[in-house]
């Protein structure tokens, strides 16, 4: 089993490229998975309602707490299936199920001993929800010309806060957390971050104010046992990770196996905290943490205030949902920041979705060149497994360069496997860019258009340059349905691959340059669906 998840989303504001880039992560994971028939899967999402944000943002629109959440958890709903995100789960952290398991946890931290009140006093920033330490701060004026201080990352104010709250003696963890780090090398990934953490732990581990008082936030669950004070939005939030898979009765079955797709914003709730709070409520920590980095546009970070906030509606209405997707993973690489802009979106897609694989589609489908709609028999002789076997008199017509290609085609899946499995989807995707590029390099040396039909040999070696095009075509949308499901199952029907043969398990590749039978080979193509991929206009 296997539960994959994104944060759940803060509920102050509409949904950015960022969000959707975590959540078409995880789906693409998830989608994976399931082709890989590896045993049940969930994929979680949700929004986070709780804390100081949302009170003042709902009081900035002069709307209650509860009716913005209610609009903005429906904003990313929509978002998230608009992308074509498969979530079988979206939690609410407003829900009372997800209430009761929150509850029940600080409950069993409260019963650890790890819990004591204590006054704290610091630096709050309240668009981070957090206290900050001095080191993470820098002086600036503000717009009045007065001094204050802001958070170096993100360049928000902070206040000078300070209060009784329930403290949690994360200062304890350290060894339990260093070992469980020893342990699982792959536990934070990629490694760079995983290597950012372990710096953390060497450094001073202060312990964490897990509530605030119940007079400055309202929205959130109170304490139980203590109506003075709220639970700190974060425990609140990571706890649905546990809420929903039925914590505290029915979570065993699904914990800890759990793959969490974060942000590196929030790499250390996520790998310092939430581990810390789960080994103090008697659990072990998630199997994985999978780490990305943040989206520019066009070099500069997303912000309303520069206005550049990029709107997914907008890029799935552009781009369609498969270009949108394909983009973002494509382009995404989770150890560096990525720079977003529409020029370059629209070459991206254009040469390697419309071009590339709808061209090549196009090209070996076409009435002219496959008046009979089937899929081409292979002819041995024409494409012998030895290089330079004689058998076939003056049919020599296979190069050096088509050996390579079938070699290529022929080790795709596996290296596809190992990069998904490795949470390096751009890899995946760039290999099959690179097969598709030497297909139709194939496809263009041996001009198959100006072969005659009515000639018997060259009938039979115009099928085999068709039959392997094919074959590659259909390891190629096999391969590209986690990440461009509507694309790939118009590319699959058009050859006629059943839904039952869609699996990556039983994915076999030009089965008779081994002398196995083709289950496809003979077969009548689908019917023609049409321009695979439109190309971008330029607006």
């Amino acid at each position: 089993r296997l539960l994959l998840s994104t944060p759940i989303f803060y509920a102050n504001g509409p949904p950015h490229i960022g969000h959707l880039y975590s959540a078409l992560l995880a789906d693409a994971l998830l989608r994976h998975r399931r082709l890989r028939a590896a045993g049940p899967s969930r994929l979680c999402t949700g929004t986070d309602e709780h804390g100081l944000k949302i009170q003042q943002a709902a009081a900035a629109a002069g709307t209650s707490p509860a009716e913005l959440c209610e609009r903005v958890s429906g904003l990313f709903r929509q978002a998230l299936t608009q992308a074509g995100v498969a979530y079988t789960d979206f939690t609410r952290t407003s829900e009372p199920r997800h209430q009761r398991a929150v509850r029940h946890f600080w409950g069993a931290l409260r019963d650890g001993g790890v819990l004591y009140k204590g006054s704290y006093e610091g630096w709050y920033c309240t668009p981070e929800e957090s206290f900050l330490p001095e080191s993470q701060l820098a002086e600036r004026t503000d717009a009045q010309g007065r001094p204050c201080k802001v958070s170096v990352e993100t360049g928000h104010e902070v206040h000078w806060t300070k209060e009784e709250n329930y403290m949690f003696r994360l200062s304890a963890f350290r060894d339990p957390l260093q070992n469980w780090l020893r342990d699982n090398p792959r536990a934070i990934f990629p490694d760079p971050f995983y290597q950012r953490v372990l710096r953390w732990l060497d450094e001073d581990l202060p312990d964490l104010s897990v509530s605030r008082e119940r007079s400055r936030l309202q929205w959130g669950i109170p304490v139980p046992g203590d109506p003075t004070q709220t639970i700190y939005v974060w425990v609140d939030a990571l706890v649905n990770y546990l809420s929903v898979v039925g914590y505290p009765e029915s979570h065993g079955p699904w914990w800890p196996a759990v793959h969490h797709v974060v942000g590196k914003d929030i790499l250390k709730f996520h790998a310092l905290y939430w581990p810390a709070l789960l080994l103090a409520a008697g659990l072990e920590p998630p199997e994985r943490v999978l780490v990305h980095s943040h989206w520019t546009v066009r070099g500069q970070k997303m912000s309303k205030s520069l206005g550049n906030v990029v709107d997914p509606a907008v890029c799935v209405g552009q781009y369609g949902v498969d270009g949108f997707r394909y983009f973002l993973l494509r382009q995404g690489v989770p150890e560096r920041d990525c720079d977003y802009y529409h020029e370059k979106v629209v070459k991206l897609v254009n040469s390697e979705l419309a071009d590339a694989l709808g061209g090549l589609l196009n090209r070996s489908t076409a009435p002219s060149i496959n008046p009979s709609n089937t899929y081409p028999r292979f002819s041995e002789p024409c494409f012998p497994k030895v290089l330079g076997s004689r058998e076939a008199e003056g049919t020599g017509r296979v190069s050096a360069e088509d050996y390579e290609l079938v070699a290529a085609v022929a080790s795709l899946p596996a290296q596809v496997d190992s990069y998904f499995e490795s949470f390096q989807i751009y890899k995946a995707l760039e290999c099959i860019a690179q097969c598709v590029r030497k297909t139709n390099g194939f496809f263009q040396r041996h001009r198959p258009w100006k072969l005659d039909r009515r000639d018997a040999a060259e009938q039979l070696w115009l099928d085999t340059i068709l039959h392997v095009t094919l074959e590659c075509l259909r390891v190629y949308g096999t391969l590209l349905q986690p990440v461009v499901p509507h694309m790939a199952e118009k590319l699959l029907a058009r050859l006629a691959v059943g839904p039952a043969e869609r699996g990556l398990s039983g994915l076999t590749f030009l089965a008779r340059y081994d002398g196995k039978p083709c289950p496809f080979e003979g077969r009548q193509l689908g019917p023609d669906t049409g321009i695979l991929f439109q190309r971008l206009g330029k607006s």
